[in-house]
């Protein structure tokens, strides 16, 4: 805001039928000096194109234009455009304890406070370890997947939302039954599942989908642990403050081996 981005800074998502309306938007942000971002330029491959004409067109644009374009890893990516770009790539950390920081760097307790069943706080442990084991399976090749596949962020947030939408609801219908089947099959077919095209893979997603959601997490005869031996104990932590599951995220080791 100081120094007047705020008046600046022009963005959008891109999708269905926004292909002119970011050209106009880039062509004012070229003539003003305005910073202009296009995101999620993966979701309409067919105008990148046009993006890489116009950009070319671009002949005496003003000092202060700069474009930002954001995208998952497409093929359909104009190579004009990347050439003549500073490129900025994000990978997922290395390690479960670093994949969990990362998940749970996006999740704050005030937003852990808006479901009030109180299994919800240990399904999100549950879903992040989830989340960061898929990734690791990733360092192995075709010991890890078979396919190697573009877990990201949002495969989490959604799985995160729908978390808290069937937990809310089974709370205010004061139903004692968590919908297990239904977030199993939503979580593993439909989000992570979605990405997923061998079926030994899709075998092995399910099975983790299976050895983690289950009544069994609440178990006090016989709690249940992630994986256990003498050097390591990964399990969730008893239900509380967003700082607790942090803490127990912190406390695991640096390094995992296979």
């Amino acid at each position: 805001a100081k120094l007047g981005m705020d008046k600046k800074l022009k963005f959008m998502a891109l999708g269905q039928g926004q292909g002119p309306i970011a050209a106009a938007m880039l062509d004012m942000g070229s003539q003003r000096g305005h910073w202009v971002m296009l995101q999620n330029c993966h979701l309409l491959p067919s105008w990148l194109k046009t993006l890489e004409k116009l950009l070319l067109q671009l002949t005496r644009p003003h000092a202060d234009f700069r474009l930002w374009l954001t995208t998952e890893p497409t093929n359909k990516f104009p190579i004009g455009i990347l050439q003549r770009s500073i490129k900025v790539v994000t990978e997922p950390p290395n390690g479960l304890r670093l994949n969990m920081m990362a998940s749970y760097s996006k999740v704050s307790e005030e937003m852990l406070q808006r479901c009030p069943h109180p299994a919800f706080r240990s399904c999100v442990f549950v879903l992040g370890f989830l989340h960061a084991v898929v990734q690791e399976r990733r360092k192995y090749g075709k010991v890890g997947w078979n396919v190697r596949y573009d877990f990201n962020d949002s495969d989490f947030r959604v799985s995160l939302m729908l978390l808290d939408a069937y937990l809310t609801k089974a709370f205010d219908n004061n139903d004692p039954m968590i919908p297990w089947d239904t977030l199993r099959y939503l979580t593993g077919e439909v989000m992570y599942g979605g990405r997923v095209t061998d079926d030994l893979d899709r075998r092995v997603l399910g099975t983790y989908l299976n050895e983690y959601f289950g009544d069994f997490l609440f178990d006090t005869f016989q709690p249940f642990h992630f994986f256990k031996n003498a050097e390591v104990d990964y399990r969730v932590p008893p239900r509380g403050h967003r700082d607790i599951y942090v803490s127990t995220i912190q406390s695991m080791p640096t390094i995992n081996s296979p």
